[in-house]
């Protein structure tokens, strides 16, 4: 049997234990109770990756948005959730300064209560409102690709505005358990930021966030993947070449930037899952179980924390319309001085035309964070 260490006076600090965002009381029990559970030096290089993160996703999504927005005439239909899709990142990426120098202090939390809940509510947000918007794009793909005749109400303007906008309320609603559950919690003379784990309510709602947030979401994206590659293998050449071209170049990006978040998201939801089953369970854990499981906690949420920056990096490397739009943009803005008037091309693209946002001189009466996006051409 493995011995296990009970010596509750043990100063958490002592094992350089990196505690993350996601972390719970239990968690932190499992601390001090294990000296082996441990991530040495983390109070260094976490707050790095964190500042990393942060200059890399308020920098990359400011642009995109900036992009998206500036190019309203070769604008695209995708490009309404690519937005929506970069203003949550961006709102996210917002927070991890805190997060950063609470880790530079070997995460004690300096910043109160409220900062605690909030912060853990945006990620929250983030969270659900990224693979929602992400399982839109795959469902634009599939009725533009697979029921192009079917489709054509479901993505006209009005629905696409209030698609955005329910996925915006729905997000900001199933987060508020952050808002209930999440608190600072004292060990001695340090504070923490931690999920409030005791009442089993949260712990079936944790496994109802695992399944809305990637179990659902993933099936419907394979099952809308699997039909497009069905019905471009079937229908090849359908439309001629230009048209082929534009579909395949439509289903690659999208493709790629789902991969994107299945990839970033995928170890955080497993040890979470684990976590989560074993305290229903009340399962005992070796200290070695419970380092491996805390150890792989921290480092896939900082995995997954690296998609809010990935985004912007995969539109500059694969998305030629993107390149195309903003190299004309940046042109623009170095001749602005001498009074040239931008205008953009119509380079080839994966989908219909927008015009982003909803603004107070727009004939459009769309929610605060939806886009009015224009009639998808015959």
């Amino acid at each position: 049997m493995e011995e296990r260490v009970n010596d509750s006076t043990t100063n958490v600090y002592d094992y350089g234990y990196a505690m993350d965002e996601n972390m719970s009381e239990t968690d932190l029990r499992d601390v001090l109770r294990c000296p082996s559970t441990n991530l040495p030096f983390s109070h260094i290089y976490l707050p790095m990756l964190y500042f990393f993160m942060f200059f890399i996703g308020v920098s990359g999504n400011i642009f995109v948005i900036w992009v998206m927005c500036t190019k309203r005439k070769s604008s695209r239909l995708v490009d309404t959730f690519v937005i929506n899709l970069a203003l949550a990142d961006l709102v996210f990426v917002l927070t991890l300064p805190l997060w950063a120098v609470s880790a530079a202090q070997k995460h004690n939390w300096a910043f109160g209560e409220g900062m605690c809940k909030l912060s853990s509510y945006i990620i929250a947000v983030n969270r659900f409102s990224n693979i929602f918007f992400l399982t839109c794009m795959g469902i634009d793909r599939y009725l533009a690709v697979v029921r192009m005749l079917d489709s054509r109400y479901l993505r006209r303007s009005q629905c696409i505005q209030i698609t955005c906008g329910v996925v915006w309320v729905s997000s900001f609603t199933l987060a508020t358990p952050s808002l209930v559950f999440r608190k600072t919690t004292q060990v001695g003379e340090a504070t923490f930021c931690l999920e409030d784990e005791e009442s089993i309510l949260f712990q079936v709602l944790s496994l109802v966030t695992l399944f809305l947030t990637f179990v659902l979401p993933i099936s419907i994206i394979l099952f809308c993947y699997g039909s497009i590659l069905i019905q471009l293998q079937h229908h090849n050449g359908v439309g001629g070449a230009r048209t082929e071209d534009r579909r395949r170049h439509s289903v690659k990006m999208v493709f790629t930037i789902i991969v994107a978040f299945v990839v970033s998201w995928l170890p955080f939801n497993f040890f979470k899952s684990v976590l989560i089953t074993s305290q229903l369970q009340e399962m005992e854990l070796s200290c070695r179980v419970a380092a491996f499981l805390a150890r792989g906690l921290i480092l896939s949420s900082s995995l997954a924390f690296l998609n809010s920056c990935a985004n912007p990096v995969i539109y500059m490397l694969l998305d030629h319309h993107f390149k195309h739009s903003a190299r004309i943009l940046c042109y623009g803005c170095m001749s602005e001085q001498q009074g040239h008037v931008l205008s953009f091309p119509s380079p080839s693209s994966f989908s219909d035309s927008i015009s982003w946002l909803t603004f107070p001189r727009s004939r459009s009466r769309g929610f605060l964070f939806t886009a009015f996006v224009g009639d998808p051409p015959g």
